[in-house]
């Protein structure tokens, strides 16, 4: 392969290559694997940088153990100005699910303002100092004086949360973020930013963070319904990302049209009616905006679906398609749904790391849906072969920045008719990622003449073939090539490790040195 500046020029056989370009400099790789660079379609960068730099709630198995870190963490948070914000708790592994009271976490953190969100970042445990900083938090839908808030609640103590964090403590996360997206091999991230999820300012410092070359690229999306000149004064490509039409499934929050199965009294929350999304759709549409939203459960899904065709009434439906919109998440679609998406094309950006934390007959799926309904989430082969084009992520800080791990899970579905093959899961992770933003250069995400120098090189497992009777190591982008396009992606097999990671033809990565 051959680089100049930013720009892939040359890609064939060595010989070829160095006729073509005698004067080059040439970086002898000793046999490591060579890919288009990663791009995740959906993350929260501030919070997932928040929580590689602080508190970690993952391997938390009980409440006393929440209760135990969280002591230890709020003495080191307790300087002036100090909050304390930690991710990554979820009840449904735990081995006892009795979920702390608000006066064991006062006990716990004293004066220190504590905002716990749970895994899937739409509940959190907050303690009364936290409260104090939002105190019409008791007045909202969702509120609870001793559980988790939800709702509006929640969304208003994670304002106020994110308002008391200090500019040096957002600023470090930010970087934290990047940093570990560029050593994952990512090169292009998509921020989904919002009014009640994180802030102006904190989409337009990483907007800033994200313009310099020699980080990932950062691709702003803000939240928020009529607002479209906010979204051109922020630089944001569209008014999308997690616009919420519902919650999530872990916190009972995901809007179902059938009660939930080990909830009957409830079918989650509704946030936006079908002809709220049909306006803002058709809003979007006209402004040359990307649209989009956070849509889990299968009643909002029928919302989105119905809202889309109101706005092919008012835009039509060639316009519709020409918008490149976007769904987050989109785990509750049926076929014809899905054929209706494809029709307008509409890019279900998806996170296959869902299916692998809590698909199965024994995941949190299972608990919160019964076996049969959950048998049915995440349909990624369904979703691609109706022609709905597909953008794989994490929606990190909810799963980790790990884009081999989660084309795994893509192969690997927990339901064997939703799994993809490893080419397609992998497409989907780096083309399609790219191609949800509505970037107009279609070679994004691949390695042939022309395309921008995203790259990332890898140590990857050893796989020996037999090619023309010698033996080698090798895989393949061609599928006529006879050996495989990837990588081992088995259970037990080790994934590939980023050595280096170059975006534009500069390295933002490198293990080399």
């Amino acid at each position: 392969m051959a680089v100049t500046n930013d720009t892939i020029v040359w890609i064939g056989q060595d010989a070829v290559g160095h006729a073509l370009h005698p004067n080059a400099e040439v970086i002898d790789l000793q046999g490591t694997f060579v890919t288009p660079a990663f791009a995740d379609p959906h993350v929260h960068a501030t919070d997932t940088g928040l929580h590689l730099t602080g508190l970690d709630l993952t391997d938390v198995h009980t409440g006393h153990d929440l209760l135990a870190k969280v002591a230890e963490a709020a003495t080191e948070a307790a300087a002036p100005d100090g909050i304390l914000i930690a991710h990554g708790w979820d009840e449904s592994a735990w081995q006892h699910p009795r979920i702390p009271s608000r006066a064991e976490l006062d006990a716990a953190a004293g004066d220190t303002p504590v905002y716990l969100p749970r895994v899937d970042v739409h509940s959190a445990l907050v303690n009364t100092a936290l409260l104090d900083l939002a105190p019409h938090c008791r007045t909202l839908e969702g509120y609870s004086d001793d559980g988790p808030l939800t709702g509006e609640a929640h969304h208003a103590a994670r304002h106020a949360a994110r308002a008391a964090l200090p500019a040096t403590q957002r600023r470090r996360a930010q970087e934290a973020f990047l940093d570990a997206a560029a050593a994952a091999g990512i090169v292009s991230v998509h921020e989904c930013a919002g009014p009640t999820i994180s802030g102006e300012q904190d989409l337009t410092e990483l907007l800033e963070l994200g313009a310099d070359p020699a980080r990932p690229e950062v691709v702003g999306y803000w939240g928020e319904t009529g607002a479209v000149t906010t979204a051109q004064r922020l630089g944001a490509h569209g008014l999308a990302g997690d616009l919420f039409v519902d919650g999530a499934l872990g916190s009972h929050t995901a809007a179902l049209s059938t009660p939930y199965h080990d909830k009957p009294d409830s079918h989650g929350t509704r946030h936006l009616d079908a002809d709220t999304i049909g306006d803002h759709i058709a809003t979007c549409t006209e402004a040359g905006l990307q649209a989009g939203f956070h849509v889990i459960g299968d009643a909002a899904v029928t919302d989105v679906i119905t809202g889309f065709r109101i706005a092919a009434q008012h835009v039509g439906s060639r316009a519709l398609a020409a918008a490149a919109h976007r769904l987050e998440h989109l785990e509750m679609v049926d076929a014809e749904q899905a054929r209706e998406l494809a029709d307008w094309s509409v890019t279900a950006s998806m996170q296959p790391l869902f299916d692998a934390s809590w698909g199965g007959k024994h995941g949190m799926y299972a608990t919160r849906l019964g076996q049969q309904r959950a048998a049915t989430l995440n349909p990624f082969a369904m979703l691609a072969n109706a022609g709905v084009p597909l953008a794989f992520g994490s929606d990190s800080p909810v799963t980790p920045l790990a884009p081999w791990r989660s084309v795994r899970a893509a192969v690997h579905h927990t339901t064997a008719e939703h799994a993809m093959s490893a080419r397609g899961a992998f497409n989907a992770h780096t083309r399609g990622a790219h191609r949800a933003a509505g970037h107009a250069d279609t070679s994004r995400g691949t390695l042939t003449p022309g395309a921008p120098a995203d790259y990332a090189i890898w140590d990857a497992p050893a796989l020996v073939t037999s090619v023309a009777g010698a033996r080698a190591t090798r895989w393949s982008t061609d599928p006529k090539s006879g050996v495989p396009a990837l990588p081992p992606l088995d259970a037990d097999s080790r994934l590939p490790q980023c050595l280096r990671t170059v975006r534009s033809g500069q390295t933002i990565h490198d293990v080399f040195n």
